[in-house]
């Protein structure tokens, strides 16, 4: 058997076993997708403040730059960068979303990457010391697993930190030991011990890394996350936040200090190797973070504020229907099964709703689910619906 039969015969394996993916050509009709000829209710996507839903009649992007920061503050040619940061490709709209970012988490300073997992799977082995270790919650994301596998690991019970700190208390210098966890986990919609997480870090010294994937433009003071929330932000070392989700753009970067953010742009390797974000995307992320900073109230632009009351009501609204205490937009319903799961999807696009069956290696085994996403722009009916769909196949 030569090797493209063997990776067919993997592929069969995995179709046979429910665990087959293929990619599925969608087309976004605001709240819909469209597949074919036929359109579902969107409830995958991670859109948490239907960003990608609204009409923009009257924004003029290149004006509103030009308005808010200056005509130096645009590019020529704002399709694509066709070199690194590091050699031509700095344009001057990163300088206007980082200042941004700076200004809104005040003492640290933003460096952004073209993805969320291009931050995680680079910043460990950038950062890493000697003698560093790892200590991350069993739930991180794949991405923070690719950056943590440069280094000696363990992994902790999820959101257990009592086990957490029976690890630490082992070590001979939990000083030098990273902590990582996510503020909201993607697939479960639950929240880190934040305010516990730092009386450890009081305690033990290590270093704390949080990425607010989930959490960044949907809480906290002007959607700055679940850590400025809590009023701990300052005593994270690390903090990663991305753009493709609330933001509705694309793109990632990690707020540090001054001194850390210094020091990767020499060491990040995912920064120093890859093609820089086109400065379209850059000018987009660039004024929802403004937006959101409640900076302007320009012609065409949503906002921020409100689109984040809405979806905090709609997160009530589910919470009281599920009784899920500490509800987030993420609600996972867990069927077993991988074979469950795709019966419960399909039953769903029958009923002209687009859900999505999560499978491992995503998650657990024996822990196939639904994993159902709230945006702004859903309606209670439409809410209603989804649950009642939920309830017969979960």
């Amino acid at each position: 058997m030569n090797w493209e039969e063997q990776l067919a015969a993997q592929k069969s394996q995995w179709e046979a076993c429910g665990r087959g993916r293929s990619l599925c050509t969608l087309r976004q009709d605001g709240l819909y997708l469209c597949c074919g000829s036929r359109r579902y209710l969107n409830l995958s996507g991670n859109d948490y403040l239907g960003l990608s839903v609204l009409h923009y009649d009257g924004l003029d992007l290149p004006a509103y730059y030009r308005r808010e920061f200056g005509g130096q503050s645009l590019s020529a040619f704002p399709h694509g960068s066709p070199a690194s940061r590091l050699m031509t490709g700095n344009c001057p709209e990163y300088d206007v979303l980082e200042g941004e970012l700076a200004a809104l988490f005040h003492g640290k300073q933003a460096l952004v990457l073209s993805s969320g997992y291009m931050v995680n799977s680079g910043l460990l082995p950038a950062l890493a010391q000697k003698d560093d270790v790892v200590l991350a919650d069993r739930l991180v994301h794949a991405s923070i697993v690719e950056g943590m596998r440069a280094l000696p690991f363990r992994r902790f019970r999820h959101n257990d930190m009592q086990h957490l700190q029976d690890l630490l208390s082992r070590m001979m210098h939990p000083e030098k030991a990273w902590v990582v966890v996510e503020s909201i986990y993607s697939m479960d919609g639950d929240r880190a011990d934040l305010r516990e997480l730092v009386k450890l870090r009081r305690k033990y010294g290590f270093r704390l890394y949080v990425d607010e994937a989930h959490s960044f433009g949907v809480y906290g003071p002007h959607g700055s996350g679940l850590c400025t929330e809590e009023g701990i932000v300052d005593e994270v070392d690390i903090l990663v936040c991305t753009f493709g989700k609330a933001l509705a753009g694309a793109g990632a970067c990690v707020l540090c200090a001054p001194t850390v953010r210094q020091y990767l742009v020499n060491t990040l390797r995912p920064l120093i190797y890859s093609t820089a974000l086109p400065p379209c995307t850059l000018q987009w992320v660039g004024m929802v973070v403004h937006e959101m900073r409640g900076r302007t109230a320009a012609e065409g632009v949503p906002d921020m504020a409100v689109q984040r009351a809405k979806l905090a009501k709609l997160i009530q609204q589910a919470s009281d229907i599920t009784r899920r205490t500490n509800g987030t937009q993420i609600i996972p319903v867990v069927v077993g099964s991988d074979a469950r799961a795709l019966d419960a999807a399909q039953a769903g696009r029958d009923a002209g709703i687009w859900l999505t069956a999560i499978r491992p290696p995503t998650v657990p085994e024996g822990s196939a689910r639904i994993r159902i996403s709230l945006h702004a722009e859903l309606n209670t009916e439409q809410l209603h619906q989804v649950f009642i769909i939920c309830n017969k196949v979960g």
